[in-house]
């Protein structure tokens, strides 16, 4: 009801805030009898972690996660996995000079008059901080999808505030800061650099996928696949924008180009991003995904304090400039998770379905 769980069958609850000691999630319904430990989870946290380089917050935490149960012998038991990340670099007097006043774009305001208290020490519980935690759950669920159906996951950067970045290849996208498919990353060095020098943020625009998605994923109306995917990456810190398959594009397509067509050697397109009528079409999960400016800057900017008094209010302290540039772990991580939900939800419902024809190739 408080809305700190995501999935139901694959249920994740997460806790904790920014600046408090501990942050982490109890995943409740991981099957039983899958080899698991802080191995397979830690190479997702350390592409999200902060300080890794100059382009994001210097807020330097190790990420380190522990599993407090759920797993016996290096194997899931069935029971609820406690996943726990220490916070070790806070810097809460950084905060000391807005407890009484709303920075512009942060939740300060809403969480004020919502419970009537809040913390301000890094944004608190609304803070990005959060998505660490969805990170590990997230790996957990990778790992049993693939597992279990070969499904991957990979995401890159496609914008960063008015510069577009071209797609080359997937594998540039490990090999720098940025997540970005492109060899030579300079412009998007000397892009930030401009707007640190300038104390000043911007927005970023990604893409995720999955591939090896089982067909028949995704219920009917309310319980589609790609409404629970808009609605997992709508929960993530930042976003104000999602599209599925060709998105807002379809305007201005035509049905003719627009509808997918079938062969007999597979599907011909894939503008429908991988769903049809909210069920998996066993193509690649297409989403892409926009984040909003950090509303954290050196600029001033125009508020009012708890008294409802004009106040000018310039936040210091360790930002990223883009939390664009850290957010694919976290966009795989959600897509993962609304993957795995419907995954066990149709083993679930419809276990026993035998179809007589089989699922065409993803791409002719």
């Amino acid at each position: 009801m408080s809305g700190n769980t995501f999935g139901t069958l694959f249920a994740v609850t997460n806790f904790g805030e920014s600046h408090g000691p501990a942050i982490g999630c109890v995943i409740d319904g991981c099957p039983p009898g899958m080899s698991l430990s802080e191995a397979d989870i830690q190479p997702d946290l350390d592409r999200r972690r902060p300080g890794t380089s100059k382009f994001v917050t210097q807020r330097n935490e190790p990420d380190a996660v522990q599993i407090l149960s759920g797993v016996y012998e290096g194997k899931t038991t069935g029971t609820p996995i406690c996943l726990l990340i220490h916070n070790t670099d806070q810097r809460s007097k950084d905060y000391g000079n807005i407890v009484q006043t709303f920075r512009p774009g942060h939740a300060d305001y809403a969480y004020f008059q919502k419970y009537g208290i809040r913390d301000p020490r890094g944004g608190g519980r609304s803070s990005a901080r959060l998505t660490a935690p969805m990170v590990a759950a997230g790996a957990v669920a990778k790992k049993w999808l693939f597992e279990k159906y070969g499904t991957t996951f990979r995401g890159c950067m496609t914008q960063v505030g008015e510069l577009p970045v071209a797609f080359e290849s997937w594998e540039h996208v490990p090999h720098n800061p940025f997540f970005a498919p492109v060899a030579d990353v300079s412009a998007l060095e000397d892009y930030m650099a401009a707007l640190r020098k300038d104390g000043d943020s911007c927005g970023a625009r990604l893409r995720v996928s999955a591939s090896n998605v089982p067909v028949g994923l995704g219920e009917p109306l309310f319980d589609k696949m790609d409404a629970d995917i808009a609605y997992a990456m709508m929960g993530i810190n930042a976003v104000k924008g999602v599209e599925i398959g060709a998105g807002f594009a379809c305007v201005a397509q035509r049905g003719s180009t627009h509808g997918d067509s079938l062969t007999p050697q597979g599907f011909a397109s894939n503008n429908a991003g991988g769903t049809l009528g909210g069920i998996t079409s066993g193509q690649d999960l297409e989403v892409s995904v926009a984040i909003k400016p950090t509303s954290s800057i050196l600029t001033p900017r125009q508020s009012i304090d708890t008294l409802g008094e004009p106040m000018e209010v310039v936040t210091k302290g360790r930002h990223d400039p883009c939390v664009g540039i850290r957010a694919t772990p976290i966009l795989e991580a959600m897509l993962a998770l609304v993957v795995i939900e419907h995954a066990l939800r149709q083993r679930a419902q419809c276990g026993d379905v035998a179809v007589s024809l089989p699922p065409i190739k993803a791409s002719a």
